[in-house]
């Protein structure tokens, strides 16, 4: 097939385009590197050390013999859009091209309307696009997990069967969102949702649950393929904060009590689940949603798994529970439904104290990339950053060939 990649510079982008490239489709790249820009707006920055966009498809064609073809676009610019959707015709796009952190998202009101307008108005354009360019494409979208909140009954996949007052339908499972990001997601979901139903547009939303490591078997082919690694306070995830602090002999910071569970998923996992779905899409006119992650944890079980991989090799690792900055049930019932892509194939990789102790391992390879000052915490839920997302004065470690 021909698959377009929005957000192709990402985390999960960038990783996704070589996987489905690996496999035989003809990819298309896109992005317009915004994610580097809110580095530099945040003083954060990849641990790993990431190649430019250019580099890392002339590095893939020179190793794989494969062609990703890379165009930068903004996907806030409709014509643009429109004419990229016209001029590939693509049989699918997988939609990674959003502003992806709730801590960025509840800064202030600046960056709640630019989450908002990006994710938002980006989506309605690629809809609009697809609509008239390319109707059959399949739209495989990123959501998140994040999108139903924390309901104290089991979490289906999309949709729930609902009796009331004798009569029963189907209806979109109800979302609480829990930050101005996660909101934007619920807005994406109503849209193509709509979408589907009103002009016939087929798409999968992939509510994913949060992802960790940063090794595929393609970003490990050559140092220039890899991807991002976040660990701060601002785009970092909980399992990756866990193991730099582990690796730099920090105490692991757990919010609040620490009861918070959520879905996780293995980077490896995530790009199988994007290949699946792409390769089974969904009727004319469907829109269907997948749970997309293989395992519930609390942070605070998370924090004690990396004690305990840490104390295999004789070290000792201690938990410290901090205020939680973050408006939430901090214990609470959870269960979400999965099934889906199990159903299509999906053998997962699950958890494993190796597999800690193997991004840790990773981590301590460039430990002096370590920005310790933008672990902690910065950005209140209700106060906002409070005039404290200063950029860290700490000197920006450069690689050569690298644009990060």
């Amino acid at each position: 097939m021909r698959v377009i990649v929005l957000g192709a510079d990402g985390y999960l982008g960038w990783p996704t385009s070589m996987h489905l490239s690996a496999r035989g489709h003809d990819v298309v790249a896109v992005d317009s590197l915004v994610r580097r820009r809110w580095d530099t707006v945040c003083g954060t920055h990849s641990l790993l050390p990431i190649a430019r966009m250019e580099r890392r498809v002339a590095r893939w064609k020179a190793v794989t013999g494969r062609t990703i073809e890379w165009v930068k676009l903004d996907l806030r610019n409709r014509a643009d859009l429109t004419e990229l959707i016209t001029r590939y015709r693509p049989d699918a796009v997988v939609h990674f091209a959003e502003q992806r952190s709730a801590p960025y998202s509840m800064i202030g009101a600046a960056q709640a309307v630019e989450t908002q307008y990006n994710n938002v108005i980006g989506t309605l354009n690629l809809l609009f696009a697809l609509r008239e360019s390319a109707p059959t494409c399949h739209l495989v979208k990123l959501g998140t997990m994040g999108e139903y909140g924390t309901p104290n009954i089991d979490i289906e996949e999309g949709f729930i069967e609902i009796e009331h007052n004798g009569r029963r339908d189907r209806l979109p499972y109800p979302k609480q969102p829990g930050s101005f990001y996660h909101l934007s997601k619920v807005h994406d979901s109503h849209n193509i949702m709509f979408a589907c139903r009103i002009w016939g547009l087929r798409s999968t939303d992939l509510n994913q649950g949060v992802v960790y490591g940063a090794q595929t078997p393609e970003t490990e082919l050559h140092p220039e393929l890899r991807t991002r690694f976040d660990y701060d306070d601002i785009w970092g995830t909980v399992l990756n904060r866990y193991c730099v602090q582990a690796a730099i002999g920090r105490p692991l910071t757990v919010y609040g009590r620490g009861g918070q569970t959520r879905g996780f998923i293995e980077i490896r996992d995530t790009v199988r689940c994007i290949e699946l779905t792409v390769e089974n899409p969904p009727q004319p006119g469907e829109y269907r949603v997948f749970n997309q992650f293989t395992e519930q944890f609390s942070v605070g079980e998370l924090a004690e798994r990396v004690r305990a991989a840490r104390r295999v090799h004789g070290l000792e690792t201690r938990i410290e529970h901090v205020p939680n900055p973050r408006t939430e049930a901090e214990e609470h019932y959870y269960n979400a439904k999965h099934q889906k892509l199990i159903d299509l194939g999906l053998q997962p990789h699950y958890l494993q104290d190796t597999l800690i102790e193997s991004v840790i391992q990773l981590v301590e390879a460039h430990r002096h990339r370590v920005r310790p000052e933008t672990i902690d915490p910065r950005v209140s839920w209700r106060d906002g950053a409070r005039g404290r997302l200063a950029r860290p004065k700490a000197r920006r470690p450069a690689a050569a060939g690298s644009a990060a």
